[in-house]
């Protein structure tokens, strides 16, 4: 039996693996599904596999114990998410390659400490900015695909598309932070309405004659490791550590590993100008977490 710190190693392994895998899956999805499609496929597969949880941590009684309020929350936080940021995170995907797509969505720790400003009444250093231009040194290194000539290839929407994903995150996970239920009962909650709304979308933008293999396959896979079993795995991590730091902190691997699966099953070209455009990226976050914490007014 492993001690608390080493199951907290491998749940937060465990799951940044499954997070670097994602990418992969979404572009290999996207391959015969539209947008609308995958993120139907995938939150109706998360709000199956929450509910096991729930069940199997016997919770369900915490299921009905949600206020009126609670549920209003819930409402909100399932158009947030699935609804509005994976259509718009999968479009952007769809418009992308991977190894862009995929960095530029990770600027949004730095995004979120700026919102704090209005949103949790927080004051914010100087060095925030800095870092922020720091990371967005990195995003136009990425953009650039290898050369000066990539930026006239890029997908200028696609890029539009990737930033607003962290703006759209950052305000989500402000309004969780502020929800104190019990984060699984919450995310399964709000998934079951972001799913009531995910169907009235089907209806209107797309259909429900789903392709088979591969994509379909790739869809399913990322309804159980985008959200489900992998954020799980990072909640006990999280709770078993004595250092989240150091276990935070190893979310900035994902990234990295995700560029082998992107390479080997993709078959994209990795550019040097993704290396270094994610250098920049996490060295803006870690600047802003090192030295950039915002403070209460």
């Amino acid at each position: 039996m492993m001690n608390p710190a080493k199951q907290s190693y491998f749940f937060s392994g465990t799951a940044v693996f499954f997070w670097s895998t994602v990418a992969t899956a979404f572009k290999l999805a996207l391959q015969e599904l539209d947008v609308f499609q995958l993120i139907y496929i995938a939150s109706g597969v998360s709000v199956v596999l929450l509910f096991v949880i729930i069940l199997i941590r016997k919770k369900q009684n915490l299921l009905f114990s949600q206020s009126k309020k609670d549920l209003i929350s819930s409402v909100l936080l399932g158009a947030f998410n699935p609804a509005i940021y994976y259509i718009i995170l999968f479009k952007a995907y769809s418009l992308l390659p991977a190894q862009v797509a995929q960095p530029i969505n990770m600027v949004w720790p730095i995004v979120l400490t700026l919102l704090s400003i209005p949103m949790l009444k927080q004051k914010i250093r100087w060095i925030s900015f800095v870092a922020l231009g720091i990371s967005f040194i990195g995003v136009i290194f990425i953009s650039s695909q290898g050369s000066i000539e990539g930026f006239r290839n890029i997908s200028k929407t696609g890029v539009g598309l990737a930033l607003l994903t962290s703006v759209l995150w950052s305000f989500y996970w402000i309004l969780n932070v502020k929800d104190k239920r019990d984060e699984v009962v919450k995310l399964f909650t709000g998934f079951v309405f972001g799913f009531i709304f995910l169907n009235g979308i089907m209806i209107v933008f797309s259909d429900f004659n789903f392709p088979k293999g591969i994509p379909l396959g790739a869809a399913i896979y990322t309804g159980f490791f985008e959200v489900g079993i992998t954020y799980v795995l990072w909640l006990n991590a999280m709770k078993l550590s004595n250092n989240n730091a150091k276990i935070g902190n190893l979310v900035f691997l994902a990234p990295f590993i995700s560029l082998i699966f992107i390479r080997l099953i993709l078959k994209e070209t990795i550019f040097i100008t993704t290396f270094i455009g994610l250098v920049f990226i996490i060295g803006g976050i870690l600047i802003q977490q090192l030295v950039g914490k915002p403070e209460n007014k």
